[in-house]
């Protein structure tokens, strides 16, 4: 006779014909919408179930809610290829209800909002703000233009910034975000080796003769873009991730999961040689040379610098390696006289006199090859805004550029200060040391692509400002434990 108390495997649960009835029911019944409604409703309804499971894990833990937003950033976009939907609105929806988990999750208990209210707020809602003012722009076409594009720029950034505050809270929900976040761009570099080996499937060979072939079929080599937004984001993504699992790894204790971030890591930067996107070589320069600046140890600043100093050498004065595609193309980022550059400052030049009367911008969403699609006819949608700065520039103004510049700075100041002088713990201050180094490499390859308010870059970049203006909660531990026994340091660390 079964033991009522041991765990029912599914061949257990088979043997009771309830079980069985209900599974021959549901293969029959998918059988039936696959043969007369097709694939997409048949795979929907196998995947019914799992999002009961989602609700349920969702209103039972918010925080939930806030990693499924990291995995959308990483896979929406790629979605968009084999599904036709609006895959703005499905991250918004995910935003939104993880809110409203959050509230019924505490019905009985008030919400501590006191957790969210940090400087990294108020910067989220005064640009948040700023670009609510921008619908009123005289410059402005198109309400939908400004819809799609103010999601990347603020909307998420603000959304992000409170959520992370809300919800991340113990070093173990830190170690998930960062486990999340080495997964899913080991599979992105899978991914893209598997373009690179076997070929694009049918719909991404779909997605490319509908146009993006001109930009990423260059000679007859495809520039791999994995299941991410574009090769650009990929590229620049990938070497994003290696430099924080590159840091990681440094920290790691764990051997399993510092072999996992190694293998990231690498994998990474292989996956942004294979973008060919040639700006994202400034992620790994600047991200790697600014932990160095961060570590303040001599030998380590020294030997750092050595090693980025012949990274530099090797790319740009020699000819090494020049029979691979993916470095021939790289080595053409440290031409000041090759051609797409010398197109971008032409660019810029005729946005400076468009803009020298518009201290305000475009508008939201009417600058670049994107706002095509809802002005094909004006004036800022024939000109490739191509870098991040440039297109808030184009589209914000001066006065949205400084002011934008100015939260940047002022996050990788003060989380800067916070890692060489507040932070006690060690490890806590070479993983905010990661996040730091990987947004500064982003920010400075946010000049040659527009990386930073793109997904999944956008993601991990908002919710890393949060956290790194946010290590008080995470370091409490490490400081109250000075002051207790060792016995009770060892439940307190277990506890968090």
């Amino acid at each position: 006779m079964l033991n009522p108390f041991d765990q029912l495997t599914g061949s257990d649960r088979l043997k009771n014909p309830v079980y069985l009835l209900l599974l021959v029911v549901s293969l029959g019944l998918a059988a039936v919408v696959f043969g007369k409604m097709g694939l997409i409703p048949g795979i929907g309804l196998i995947l019914l179930p799992f999002g009961f499971l989602f609700l349920y894990l969702l209103f039972k833990y918010p925080v939930t809610g806030l990693y499924a937003s990291i995995f959308l950033g990483f896979t929406i976009l790629g979605l968009s290829r084999y599904i036709d939907f609006q895959v703005g609105l499905l991250m918004d929806g995910i935003f939104f209800a993880t809110f409203i988990a959050l509230i019924f999750n505490r019905f009985y208990d008030k919400i501590d909002w006191n957790l969210a209210n940090k400087d990294i707020t108020l910067l989220s809602l005064i640009w948040f703000g700023y670009s609510l003012l921008e619908l009123f722009n005289p410059e402005l076409r198109s309400i939908p233009a400004w819809l799609n594009g103010v999601r990347g720029i603020s909307m998420y950034m603000l959304f992000l910034v409170v959520l992370t505050l809300l919800l991340i809270d113990t070093n173990r929900k830190l170690e998930y975000f960062f486990l999340l976040w080495g997964f899913l761009s080991l599979l992105a570099s899978l991914k893209g080796i598997m373009q690179k080996v076997w070929g694009v499937d049918s719909y991404e060979q779909a997605w490319l003769d509908g146009g993006a072939a001109i930009t990423h079929v260059l000679f007859g080599k495809l520039r791999i873009f994995s299941f991410l937004n574009d090769a650009g984001q990929f590229g620049a993504n990938q070497a994003y991730s290696a430099v924080v699992a590159g840091i990681l790894a440094m920290v790691e204790k764990d051997f399993r999961k510092r072999v996992f971030f190694i293998v990231v890591a690498v994998l990474g930067i292989y996956g942004m040689l294979l973008s060919g996107t040639r700006g994202a070589i400034a992620i790994p320069l600047a991200g790697f040379g600014t932990f160095f600046v961060i570590k303040r140890n001599k030998v380590v600043m020294f030997t750092g610098f050595v090693m980025l100093i012949l990274f530099y050498v090797f790319f740009k004065y020699t000819t090494i390696a020049q029979g691979n595609e993916q470095i021939r193309r790289m080595r053409t980022a440290f031409d000041p006289n090759d051609a797409s550059f010398q197109v971008r400052l032409e660019n810029q030049r005729i946005l400076k006199v468009y803009l020298a009367a518009r201290p305000f911008g475009g508008g939201i969403g009417q600058a670049g090859v994107k706002a095509k699609k809802y002005i094909p006819n004006g004036y800022l949608s024939q000109i490739a805004t191509d870098s991040w700065y440039v297109m808030i520039w184009a589209e914000q103004g001066i006065v949205g550029l400084l002011l934008h510049l100015f939260i940047l700075f002022y996050v990788v100041i003060k989380a800067g200060k916070n890692i060489m002088y507040r932070i006690r713990d060690p490890i806590l201050k070479m993983k905010m040391a990661a996040l730091l180094s990987g947004m500064v490499g982003v920010m400075v390859a946010s000049y040659g692509n527009a990386v930073l308010g793109t997904v999944p870059t956008a993601v991990t970049i908002y919710m890393s400002m949060a956290l790194m203006l946010n290590t008080k909660v995470f370091d409490t531990p490490a400081v109250e434990s000075e002051l207790l026994p060792v016995e009770n340091q060892k439940k307190l660390v277990q506890s968090n």
